[in-house]
């Protein structure tokens, strides 16, 4: 993982090679970013935040592992309150939200990531696309806190 950071932007960049182990490693990956911005410059970062974070960034690393074939880049920033997500794969196609069906068994991680959500953007790349997701930092409301 590559972190950056300047008193406007803080980042990191995580590579990830499309296999088996790489939505555990992107979840991990984004919960030690989380909490490096949190302990080593001070940002407010609430349970709930990191614990939703983990959850797009699975649920979004899973769909690039299931359609594209190669490599997933996935890049985390703090923006103001907010932490962006993005991740980019080969596959060109754009992912579409379904119609709500209870009685549909999987395929509802789009609808999740947008429940969760403050922001969500879908766009082509030269090659492939990349997703943006930004999720609020100190947005708790079961109370948690920062921690």
């Amino acid at each position: 993982m590559t972190v950056h950071s300047d008193d406007a932007l803080l980042s990191a960049v995580v590579a990830l090679d499309g296999q088996g182990s790489c939505i555990a490693k992107a979840r991990h990956a984004a919960a030690g970013f989380l909490t490096r911005m949190r302990s080593e410059r001070g940002v407010a970062v609430s349970r709930r935040a990191v614990e939703l974070t983990q959850l797009v960034v699975s649920e979004l690393v899973t769909n690039a592992q299931k359609y594209a074939a190669g490599p997933i880049l996935m890049d985390l920033r703090i923006v103001g309150d907010l932490v962006e997500v993005q991740v980019w794969d080969s596959d060109p196609v754009l992912p579409v939200a379904r119609a709500a069906d209870v009685g549909r068994v999987g395929q509802h991680g789009l609808e999740i990531v947008m429940a969760v959500c403050q922001g969500f953007e879908a766009m082509r790349e030269p090659v492939g696309k990349r997703i943006t997701v930004r999720l609020a930092l100190t947005d708790d409301p079961l109370g948690g806190g920062a921690y």
